[in-house]
């Protein structure tokens, strides 16, 4: 599905009209082929089945539009988990001393722009960049190889490794939701359920041909918008609707402002 989602809003949108278009073209197409009377005579049964199958389709495209709205929302929150990661070493090199502190700012600094140069390009493919994984590693070697003193610069570098620590995590669990949120046998389910229901529609019968064609036409657009807003936020780090790149941003402009450091 990710052709899908790397198409522009507009083009999702035009897809939408004309899904809905050529559904309601169906129970007239089946009204000319099949006479009123029979297929009114299948109202009763008919209407009893699709209420069943229409229960169970709601609750299956619901379902998968909660869980990947609160997987979007779960790869906000890492992007901003792992700013605020960032922001803390940041802050608490300053007990490294002037050397060791501006040398971990600066590999730092260097981290947050590869993930918006290399990480975020890659993840639009579902990888991880390797340059970034290299800077991450810098990271981690700057922090063991620093020597402690004493208790205070003990203490310092525990905390720099848990805020490493969680920058880490957060960058892996945006890393896992690159890849997507619904897997191929939910997206053929979808896609099968869609049809099946729309298509029951056509074989109801109303003596007023248009009015089921509309009745049609809505129900064809509500699911197949439901279906939209799931390829467009399935991948939260491409396509039209994608995670803010804000926090990221926001931290580094607080570097190149200089944030006061802890003396």
């Amino acid at each position: 599905m990710r052709y899908f989602t790397n198409l522009p809003i507009f083009v999702l949108i035009l897809l939408l009209i004309v899904l809905t278009t050529i559904s309601m073209m169906g129970p007239i197409l089946i009204r000319r082929r099949i006479a009123f009377q029979r297929l009114r005579t299948n109202n009763e049964v008919a209407g009893f089945k699709f209420a069943t199958i229409g229960v169970l389709y709601a609750v299956l495209l619901a379902f998968v539009v909660i869980i990947v709205w609160e997987r979007f929302h779960d790869a906000e929150k890492a992007l901003t988990e792992e700013a605020g990661a960032a922001a803390s070493i940041y802050r608490l090199s300053g007990g490294l001393g002037e050397e060791g502190g501006q040398a971990l700012r600066t590999r730092l600094t260097a981290y947050l722009q590869s993930v918006l140069a290399d990480d975020w390009p890659a993840m639009a493919h579902g990888g991880a960049s390797p340059v970034t994984n290299r800077l991450l590693n810098g990271l981690y070697a700057d922090m063991v190889r620093y020597r402690p003193s004493d208790l205070h610069d003990s203490d310092l570098q525990a905390g720099l490794f848990r805020a490493l620590d969680q920058l880490t995590q957060s960058r892996r669990q945006r890393l896992v939701m690159a890849e997507g949120t619904v897997p191929s046998a939910i997206w053929f389910v979808l896609f099968l359920g869609a049809v099946l229901t729309i298509s029951f529609t056509f074989f109801f019968g109303t003596e007023n041909v248009v009015s089921q064609s509309m009745m049609t036409g809505v129900l064809a657009a509500l699911i197949f918008s439901a279906i939209l807003v799931i390829v467009a936020i399935d991948q939260p780090f491409t396509g039209s609707v994608v995670v803010s790149r804000e926090p990221i941003h926001l931290t580094l402009e607080d570097f190149r402002n200089g944030v006061e450091l802890p003396r």
